[in-house]
């Protein structure tokens, strides 16, 4: 009865995929007749007629954002140096095509390896840019110059979000320690098999159901739920190193019904406080599909520029519109941009997979959804639309090698074709892993995840595993991830169909659950985690049915390591006593305690029996106050 509920659902979610849940992404065309945000007339001309250069300045070993040749800044982009200390960047002298010169000021980066130079004032849509300067001292010292173009943007704000309505009963639970919370049911199908490889971490929308962050423990109990506020979107809940010690990483904020976000990035300590908030710059905003971070306080995000562009080269409109998207190397204690790589300057539109749109609405064509940051500095990003990933140089932004899509670099050996994928990584052992969707529209009959090695002597691409759902075959239209684990394990998360599952190396299956089907997260993890919130445990208590008796609920969010509870009540608020002592049952545990009581307070406490907090005394309500 279960297998057949499951292949249901799984087909009901597929349905409402393609309905709901993606059906703002250009790849789909579902927004094909709307004609939101349009301007009417013809668009600029913003195709580039090739590759841009090497974003290295011949000659200075200085890397430089917008590169030469560049066609995609943005109005309010800055200008960085990246690679000799700010006092040797001197006689900056930037002039505008149509705005004239410009002043401004130079900040330095934290990390002392360069600066950015912050215009007064934006620059014109549509102009192009020279900049001269004059880098290093002494004998080093050597003029440079160089120039791009600026974009014309599309009005973001023009697009739709995704809706969100409430979710349906049997998808949530709910607690009577945290009023008005409804966390999503994770289900657990195939249990634990591997307890090394931690907790679960996902996150819910866009789609039904209240947003936030989550952690569910390998049974299925809820650990951590962050709620946001309605329509706000938290996605790529991780867990990462900052400053030495592990913290989580997420992204906050709208998605947009084209598929991609503006947002900002979150840093959270084991305390569940904010540390560091990355956002984007250069005129543009944070992206939900990749937030990286790297030593000395530097992290990669994505960020996605919708620009005006003519498109009828490549059978469009005239009054066209186009999504570029953008790689951000992210000073985190200055803000600023130290490192800025378009996909329009360097892949052609002509590679996308997605279908040239016949209106106005922005076309998807390459959809950047993962950064891999190599321990060289080169980096291996994935692109959706082209179903290809690239491998990035240092700096210089060129493209070193491509794998898959019409341009590989590699000949994709049996099983290696990927369509529609996400989340490229590149291992330490040399093997690349990705989530291939396979869909949409459908390429491939199931959705999987992929380990391959690529053969530098001959360029080919080799399968070593692929990984999928057997029972039932899922197929996800849109997002998911593929995390290797410490073990060599791998876990799989579906995205558009909220499935996670852990394989062992030889396929066999090691951890099975998934959220609501009608639900859908982004990526989903596993970590070992310990938290330590510092709000105090929650309580609520109430008489019984009977008025004679008191039922204590007790619960602390975020908490981990908690073995036991201690109840204690009296007749004043500031006279309670030790009434019972109970073992942790999930995230709310619950005693009924055989006398009536005026308040009620909870102690949590460790598996020695040590108290690690205490709640605030709760006022006993009665019977009737405490139903729903």
């Amino acid at each position: 009865m279960r297998r057949n509920l499951l292949i249901v659902l799984g087909v009901v979610v597929l349905a409402w995929g393609v309905a709901a849940l993606v059906s703002g992404s250009p790849d789909l065309k579902l927004f094909a007749s709307s004609s939101s945000g349009s301007q009417g007339g013809a668009s600029p001309q913003c195709l580039p007629p090739g590759p841009a250069p090497s974003a290295t300045l011949a000659g200075t070993g200085v890397d430089v954002s917008p590169g030469p040749g560049s066609v995609s800044a943005n109005p309010h982009t800055t200008i960085s140096f990246l690679g000799l200390p700010a006092a040797e960047i001197r006689e900056i002298s930037v002039d505008g095509a149509d705005s004239g010169h410009h002043r401004g000021s130079v900040y330095g980066f934290s990390q002392g390896d360069g600066a950015s130079f912050a215009p007064a004032a934006p620059f014109a849509p549509g102009e192009r840019v020279t900049v001269r300067a004059t880098l290093g001292e002494g004998a080093r010292a050597r003029p440079s110059s160089w120039s791009f173009r600026v974009d014309t943007p599309y009005p973001a704000a023009s697009i739709s979000s995704f809706s969100n309505p409430p979710a349906a009963l049997a998808d949530y639970q709910s607690f009577y320690t945290l009023p008005g919370l409804q966390v999503p049911i994770m289900s657990v199908e195939a249990h634990d098999r591997d307890p090394a490889a931690g907790d679960v971490f996902v996150t819910n929308g866009p789609g039904p159901g209240q947003y936030g962050a989550l952690i569910y423990s390998p049974d299925g109990q809820l650990v951590w739920f962050e709620r946001f506020p309605r329509n706000e979107v938290a996605e790529d809940l991780n867990v990462q190193s900052y400053g030495g010690e592990r913290a989580i990483t997420m992204w906050r904020g709208r998605v947009l019904s084209l598929g991609f976000g503006q947002g900002e990035d979150l840093v959270l300590d084991s305390h569940y406080q904010t540390v560091a908030r990355v956002r984007a710059g250069n005129g543009l905003k944070a992206d939900l599909h990749e937030f990286q971070l790297a030593p000395d306080k530097i992290a990669y995000i994505t960020a996605y520029n919708a620009i005006r562009c003519n498109l009828t080269s490549l059978g469009g409109v005239r009054g066209g519109a186009i999504v570029d998207t953008a790689i951000q190397e992210i000073d985190i204690r200055t803000g600023r941009v130290r490192w800025e790589w378009h996909s329009l300057d360097h892949v052609a539109a002509s590679e996308s997979q997605v279908e040239t749109p016949h209106d106005s609405v922005p076309w998807d064509y390459f959809h950047l959804n993962s950064i891999d940051r190599e321990p060289g500095g080169d980096l291996l990003i994935d692109a959706r639309s082209t179903w290809a990933a690239y491998q990035l140089q240092r700096g210089s932004g060129k493209i070193l090698w491509r794998l898959g899509g019409s341009k590989s670099s590699f000949k994709m050996g049996p099983g290696t074709k990927m369509a529609w994928q996400h989340d490229g990584r590149l291992l330490a052992d040399g093997k690349l892993t990705f989530f291939d969707d396979g869909a949409n529209p459908p390429i491939h009959s199931q959705s999987r995840g992929l380990r391959m090695m690529l053969d530098f002597k001959t360029h080919t691409a080799r399968l070593l595993s692929s990984y999928t759902h057997a029972n039932p075959p899922l197929l996800a239209t849109s997002q998911g991830n593929m995390q290797t684990l410490p073990s060599g394990n791998s876990l799989v998360g579906y995205g558009g169909i909220p499935a996670i599952t852990e394989f062992a190396p030889d396929g066999s299956l090691l951890f099975d659950a998934h959220l609501p089907f009608d639900m859908a997260f982004y990526r989903a993890y596993r970590y070992p985690w310990s938290g330590r919130p510092l709000s105090p445990p929650a309580v609520a208590a109430s008489f019984n049915n009977t008025g004679e008796q008191t039922i204590v609920h007790a619960s602390w969010n975020g908490a981990t390591g908690v073995a036991a509870w201690r109840i204690l009540a009296g007749r004043q608020r500031g006279a309670l006593s030790s009434r019972a002592t109970i073992v942790s049952d999930g995230f709310e545990t619950s005693v009924t305690l055989p006398k009536k009581y005026a308040y009620a307070a909870v102690q949590a406490l460790d598996s020695a029996g040590r108290t690690l907090a205490t709640s605030q005394p709760a006022h006993v309500i009665s019977y009737t106050a405490s139903l729903p």
